[in-house]
């Protein structure tokens, strides 16, 4: 099980960088197909299968350690720039090692303490930096920053709900 999430977070990588190019509501000429992600925000299709990479790298340190995470991270680079189209891959490696590292950064020290807010408060962090770096190298511009960001974070809020709702029953069960 523990290296099938291993397996999955490399594979948000391709897949997202796939979809920023071919699946969306929207496609800009010369630019990446959008998505709807609430509010009346559009972003890059990339951003759940991004949001997603932030929430399985979290899962990836904890369930394999921190030097699994930083092997992670280092495959995630290479793969950023193997998959991206040509005209992405300054963007999408560069972006998502910023990001990853972030959100290991923020991570770290806050999971032992409380495991939902550590997945939250790093997705936070993570989903920002990488669409601040991306939007910025990709395309010049920070016009979907907050469809961008709200996009990735609602990956983080779910696993960080899940988590909360799976202690509170454990320590239910725990008090029965």
């Amino acid at each position: 099980m523990k290296f099938i999430i291993f397996l999955a977070f490399l594979a948000t990588i391709p897949v997202a960088n796939w979809l920023i190019g071919n699946v969306g509501t929207t496609c800009i000429p010369n630019g990446p197909c959008l998505l709807p992600v609430g509010f009346g925000l559009m972003a890059p299709s990339g951003v759940l299968m991004i949001g997603g990479a932030l929430v399985l790298r979290d899962a990836v340190q904890q369930l394999l350690g921190i030097r699994w995470a930083f092997v992670a991270i280092a495959c995630g680079i290479i793969l950023s720039a193997t998959f991206a189209p040509p005209s992405l891959v300054i963007a999408s490696a560069v972006a998502f090692g910023v990001a990853e590292l972030l959100d290991l950064a923020v991570y770290t020290p806050l999971r032992q303490r409380n495991l939902p807010i550590a997945v939250l408060a790093s997705g936070v962090v993570g989903a920002f930096a990488d669409s601040i770096a991306f939007l910025w190298l990709a395309f010049g511009s920070l016009d979907f920053l907050a469809g961008q960001w709200l996009g990735k974070m609602w990956m983080s809020i779910a696993a960080a709900t899940l988590l909360w709702l799976w202690s509170r029953f454990r320590n239910q069960e725990v008090r029965a």
